[in-house]
């Protein structure tokens, strides 16, 4: 049997991880735009998308899930999640001045407890 990959694209139960989602997408475009200058992300930044995006579908802790800097599980190799990191680190503070609604979401995401891990009792 094969393993059951969650599409959430219309799926109201995954509308925290759909947001995420489009959060990384418009970061890396705004990062891709400037520093590698096309309109469309470059074979780069659209493999760390898409490595992004898998991981984000994959998640355990399901639409529960923290944003990855309070996550309990770090499921991006090291070498991604520099890359990842140092995205958000350019991106981030041009988002609430080239979209607000989102940043202020990821911000309040951002302020939500990380979830234990799925089994284990609290302590």
């Amino acid at each position: 049997m094969q393993p059951k990959v969650i599409e959430f694209v219309h799926d109201r139960r995954f509308v925290r991880r759909r947001r995420e989602l489009r959060t990384l997408e418009t970061m890396m475009e705004m990062h891709c735009r400037r520093h590698h200058g096309g309109v469309v992300l470059c074979a780069e930044c659209a493999q760390l998308l898409d490595y992004a995006r898998r991981r984000l579908e994959r998640c355990v802790f399901g639409d529960a899930k923290p944003t990855c800097a309070n996550c309990s599980v770090h499921c991006y190799k090291a070498e991604m999640r520099e890359k990842v990191r140092a995205m958000m680190r350019w991106a981030g503070p041009r988002m609430a001045w080239r979209h607000p609604i989102i940043a202020a979401l990821h911000l309040l995401d951002g302020r939500r407890p990380a979830p234990l891990l799925p089994g284990q009792a609290a302590g």
